[in-house]
């Protein structure tokens, strides 16, 4: 299949990439960055997580940020809901879209939220409604598509069993995710025609971490079975505190200079999102794990 002509980067950096930050990062850092990722011209942006500040401390602020971020009209500022709690919250705090979330693993649920899959999936129905009720966009993230810390490999089943369910409860969007950052091109190919068989390829999105540096051949391979949006965080932050040696999500910088080398509309201006790596990795004080980021910042500075 041909590559598409434009796709939707979804960045995922201020909410995915910051959660699992050690330090504190403050509200007025947080709200810097998503301005910085606004004027880059991205159409979505995850920006906030309303779930229990004893369980993620770090996105406490969240409805700080999001109340003193400056939006601009036809971006999608999300916030992950794990509950009502989380959804009114959301709501109050004018997310444009939120996001429930489940995991293709049986194993990987029980270790994380001590349930199962169906029992998971089972208790956003009141949020999913809500979102509808609301007119907020509700897009469905599916954790462990391609490989479990727990049980290995996933069933293919498994993940269209739970696209199916995420369809059924009125996602817009569903996110297939590469936690660990397991996944080779072939594999990742047949999950997306897996997701594919449950709902319209049009709404499905790769979101791949980098942990054996395969994200953006991963990518590729999904452009090639027919996604067309993808999720990536400024700088190469993130990981998951639940999956062992996962690194980051792969870095927006490298995915954005690999879909200009390839002719393909993003609508995101890379020297400005280059910037915005800049400068929270200086605020977090490292370097920050974008190649393409620090190669170009490098280049600048002579």
């Amino acid at each position: 299949m041909s590559l598409p002509k434009q796709v939707k980067i979804v960045e995922v950096g201020p909410r995915d990439g910051l959660q699992n930050e050690k330090e504190n990062v403050p509200a007025e850092v947080k709200i810097e960055l998503v301005d910085r990722l606004t004027s880059a011209g991205f159409a979505n942006i995850e920006a906030a997580s309303f779930v229990s500040p004893k369980w993620v401390p770090q996105m406490a602020t969240s409805k700080e940020v999001m109340t003193a971020i400056a939006r601009k009209p036809g971006v999608v500022y999300s916030a992950l809901t794990p509950n009502m709690q989380g959804f009114e919250a959301a709501l109050a705090a004018r997310a444009d879209e939120v996001v429930i979330f489940g995991s293709a693993s049986e194993a990987f649920s029980q270790r994380n939220i001590n349930c199962s899959i169906a029992e998971s999936i089972a208790r956003f129905v009141d949020v999913a409604k809500a979102a509808k009720d609301h007119g907020l966009r509700l897009r469905g993230s599916i954790s462990c598509a391609f490989g479990c810390p727990y049980q290995g490999e996933v069933p293919l089943e498994a993940v269209a069993d739970v696209v199916g369910r995420m369809r059924d409860l009125g996602c817009d969007e569903i996110d297939i995710a590469d936690t660990i950052g397991v996944s080779t091109p072939r594999k990742t190919q047949a999950v997306m025609a897996a997701a594919a068989r449950e709902f319209r390829i049009e709404g499905l999105s790769g979101h791949f971490h980098d942990t054996y540096g395969q994200a953006l051949a991963n990518i590729y391979a999904s452009m090639e079975a027919g996604i067309a949006i993808f999720h990536s965080s400024v700088s190469g932050l993130g990981g998951c505190p639940y999956a062992k040696g996962a690194t980051g999500n792969v870095a927006t910088e490298d995915v954005l200079y690999m879909m200009q080398g390839l002719g393909i509309e993003t609508g995101v201006d890379l020297d400005i999102v280059v910037d915005a790596g800049q400068f929270i990795s200086q605020f977090l004080g490292r370097k920050g794990a974008s190649r393409a980021g620090n190669a170009i910042a490098a280049k600048r500075a002579g």
